[in-house]
This record gives structure tokens, sequence and C-alpha cells, in this order.
């Protein structure tokens, strides 16, 4: 049964409302038309005059909100209408670096610090009023410390441990750089979400020859943290997998990481195929470009980048070069982060929309029904497979 029937034939938890951050604005938006959309079909298959569904439909389930901030750089959050009794969402961005405030006059970019404690101002306003607080965040704050080698702080057990103190009920990620970090809080809810299916959807409507079999395709993990990832894919989509692993200098520490000395490659032969290089992140992008120019030196086809998040923290020059230079065909990366305006006149961007997805996630915890079929998108695949070939 697919998740919409299940949906009319169950009633909400409570009248739902979303808070989308200022950082997560764009995304919060198409969400909410998304599920105005659904609930407008839904509603006509139900009795709607029943009270169990008042405030059920609505042209808008978005909450007014704001975080202002004085000129000391402190803030403060503010819910502009009543949420109490809902189930609230509330939505946030942490790497959308393009959002600024004045301190002592100077202009200061929020980094996910800021954007974290913006999540907590929203929280603390609602005032324990709301019937649950569920936390949709894209990237997961601080993922990237999950775990400590040495005398280092342990940042996201730590935020995920806040915010279940705070009364958040469900947090809802994406491609968590280590799910694992659930053991901080293993009686709350907790669920990262990967797209996997929305990478291929992605694909074959940017790239119309592209084979998925065999003969013609190949999926790469271009580290060993990626290999669960590109396991998944490659059984999916039927295909063989290779895999990349770092030698780094850990005598050397740059950038608070040690550097990559270089990278081998284990797996079968490339020559002549397409490859798919998946990860959960673009961060400056330097390891994954050196992966897709070996790849290349080993005579592939064509080489397709697909991560979750695209921070591009370095920048686009280097990607530019490259695909100048023919090392990478395309780059997919979802819109679940802030993406620079520039990206949509980069000829080898492809975007990967969340929204619709997000907002079925959003809509079946609404309905606690089972997320089951929205964890799992094998069958998704494969449909979107079947039909592929139905064109070729």
């Amino acid at each position: 049964m697919s998740n919409i029937k299940l949906l009319e034939r169950t009633l909400p938890v409570a009248p739902l409302k979303i808070v989308a951050m200022e950082s997560c604005k764009e995304l919060g938006e198409k969400v909410n038309d998304y599920i105005v959309s659904f609930r407008e079909n839904t509603i006509c298959e139900v009795n709607s005059s029943s009270p169990l569904y008042v405030n059920y439909e609505s042209s808008n389930y978005l909450v007014n909100c704001s975080c202002p901030r004085f000129g000391s750089g402190e803030g403060k959050g503010i819910l502009k209408e009543t949420i109490r009794g809902t189930d609230l969402f509330i939505m946030t961005d942490v790497c959308n670096y393009s959002l600024t405030y004045t301190l002592n006059g100077r202009v200061n970019h929020m980094s996910p610090d800021d954007h974290f404690q913006d999540l907590k101002r929203i929280i603390s306003a609602a005032t324990g009023k709301a019937r649950r607080i569920n936390v949709i965040m894209p990237f997961l704050y601080e993922s990237r410390q999950h775990k400590r080698t040495k005398r280092e702080s342990l940042d996201c057990a730590i935020a995920l441990e806040e915010l279940n103190a705070m009364g958040v009920s469900n947090i809802i990620t994406f491609d968590a750089h280590d799910p694992r970090v659930q053991n901080a809080i293993p009686l709350s809810g907790f669920d990262s979400f990967n797209p996997p299916y929305q990478f291929m959807k992605a694909l074959f409507h940017a790239v119309p020859d592209l084979k998925a079999d065999k003969e013609h395709l190949m999926i790469i993990s271009p580290d060993e943290g990626a290999m669960h990832r590109a396991v998944y894919f490659s059984n999916v989509l039927g295909v063989d997998m290779g895999m990349f692993y770092k030698r780094r200098d850990y005598s050397t520490v740059i950038n608070g990481k040690n550097p990559i000395v270089a990278h081998e490659f284990l797996g079968d032969d490339v020559e002549g195929k397409d490859v798919i290089i998946i990860d959960d992140m673009i961060s400056s992008g330097e390891s994954m470009l050196d992966v897709a120019k070996q790849l290349k030196d080993f005579n592939v086809a064509r080489v397709f980048v697909c991560t979750t998040f695209g921070l591009f923290t370095e920048g686009f020059d280097k990607f530019d070069e490259y695909y100048e230079k023919g090392y990478i065909d395309r780059v997919v990366t979802t819109n679940l982060t802030y993406l620079p305006p520039i990206v949509d006149e980069k000829p080898y961007f492809v975007k990967a929309d969340m929204s619709k997805f997000l907002a079925l996630i959003i809509d079946s915890l609404n309905h606690d029904t089972t997320i089951g079929a929205v964890l799992n998108p094998t069958d998704k695949i494969h449909s979107l497979l079947e039909k592929r070939l139905g064109k070729v």
C-alpha cells in the first residue's frame, strides 16, 4: 500500500505546523506546497465535515517566526502565532553561510553554531505548548565530529542530548556521517534518510543515454567511510563497485585534518565504463576531484559525482577546471543545504530536488504511519529502472 493511501486511512497526531527557519526558507516553502497538495487530494476521500478533520486542510502550514538580534550579536526567537497543541516540525539548515547579522557594526556570516543556537531559541519560544516537537536538520550539526580518537570534544552527541533535554521527540536528518551518533539518545526518535532514488532520477533526466547495467556502469566509493553507500547502490542497480582508500600523513595536521598523501584503488577493471562516485558530502572537493582524475587515468568513459550535501567550501574554480579538462561530467547534489545561485550557471551541475520526499516524511510522521517504505527506496529505484528500460 502506498504512503498516500495509508495517510487517507489514519488521523494526524495533532494539527500540523511547520517552522522553516530563515536558513531553510526556500526548501520549507516547497515542502509546504507539496503537503497542501497531498491534503487537498486526501480530504476528498474522507468525511471532511467530521470535527476530527478541523484544521486538517490548510493553504499554509508554515509558522510566522523570526530570530532577530541585538547590536551586540545576541539574539532571540519569536513565534508570531500560536502553536499550542500542534505537531511542530522545525526545519533548519546549519550550513547556510549566506545569512548575516551585525555584531558591533561589523557584518558576520552565520556559522553552524549560530544556526544551532537559533534552533534552540525557537524551541524555547514554543515554551512546551506544542503537542510534539520534531527537528528536521538535513545536515546533522557537528556530525563530522562524531567520535573521539584522543582528547577531543564529542560535539554531535552533546548537541543531540541538548535537543532531547529540550523536549524534541524526533530528529530527522539525511545521510548522517555516522548514524551511530543516535546512541547518544537511544530512547528518542532519530531517522537518517538517504537520497539514492533522487540521485538516479536526476541523473537519468540529465544524462539520457546513461545505461545502468553491469557492462556500462560501475559504482565507486571514494574512501572507506562511503563503502556502505556504494554497496547499497551497486546491489540495487545490479552493477559492480570499486573503492579508493586514503593514505594520510598522520604526523601532520592541516586545517584540522591529516593531509591525504594518495588515493589507492581496489576493484575490477573500469576501462570504458561510466562511473558514479557516491559520498555524503563535497566539502572542499579536493579528494573527490583527485579520485575523478585517477579514474580518468584508468580510461573510464564518464565520471558522475553524487553527494547529498554540496558545501563547496573552496568555491567552484577547481570543479570548473576539471570539467573543462574532462575529468568530471556531472556533479549531482541535493537542495537540502544552501547552494549559491551560481550553481545554476554550471553546465555540469545537477540538482536533485528533495522537497517532495521531505513533505512525504513530514506527512507520514504527522499521521504516525510507517515510514519503512520511505526509508527503503529500493522498490522505487527498481521501478525507475524498469521505466528506463521500457524507453530504451
